[in-house]
């Protein structure tokens, strides 16, 4: 049960940052400009170039897999350890 939850958190945290810094990043290089996060504005103050997906959108998938990941470690924290995880103990003969 715990390696399907382990996986499953790893999966879900690193899918949500890497969609949000990388896949999301992809799309506003390939869509052209602007590639400052904030809008573009002339002297007069008119905007004249907003990027295609928002600063605050790509933040929110970046946090959501924090988030995840942070709940994963508290869980962690207080699950109880198997009692045989399959690890061997050996000893050096001396």
């Amino acid at each position: 049960m715990t390696d399907t939850i382990d996986k499953a958190a790893r999966a879900l945290s690193a899918g949500l940052m890497l969609f949000g810094i990388v896949v999301l990043g992809l799309v506003e290089t390939f869509t052209g400009k602007p590639f400052a996060p904030a809008p573009i504005t002339n002297e007069a103050g008119e905007v004249t170039a907003m990027p295609l997906i928002s600063p605050e959108i790509r933040t929110g998938f970046v946090l959501a897999g924090l988030v995840v990941l942070g709940l994963y470690a508290a869980y962690r924290f207080v699950a109880p350890l198997p009692e045989d995880r399959g690890v061997s103990h050996e000893t050096m003969a001396g």
